[in-house]
């Protein structure tokens, strides 16, 4: 597989998340659904593999944040985070990578 073809790979299981999040999301059987929550950690890992694609070949990152609590090993699907860590946490993020 040539470099292209693995951030476009990751693209592909990217939008594939993004599908999946949004079925499980719109059958919700309550608001403690694992199928949304599984789909939710699965759309958080591929956005990680994507961002990881597109910086590996191509010096890119892409300009959205993910919850920072997030790692491959375990996730609050639905962990709210305080307005001003929010806040502080777009301060330090410069789209511009000078």
């Amino acid at each position: 597989m040539t470099m292209s073809a693995d951030a476009r790979e990751a693209l592909r299981r990217l939008t594939a998340a993004f599908e999946e999040h949004l079925g499980a999301v719109a059958s919700r059987r309550g608001d403690e659904d694992a199928a949304v929550d599984d789909a939710y950690e699965a759309l958080a890992e591929a956005f990680v593999r994507y961002e990881e694609a597109l910086d590996i070949e191509y010096a890119e990152t892409l300009p959205v944040l993910l919850d920072e609590d997030f790692d491959d090993d375990s996730l609050d699907g639905h962990a709210e985070e305080d307005e001003e860590d929010m806040d502080d946490d777009m301060d330090d993020f410069d789209l511009r990578n000078e």
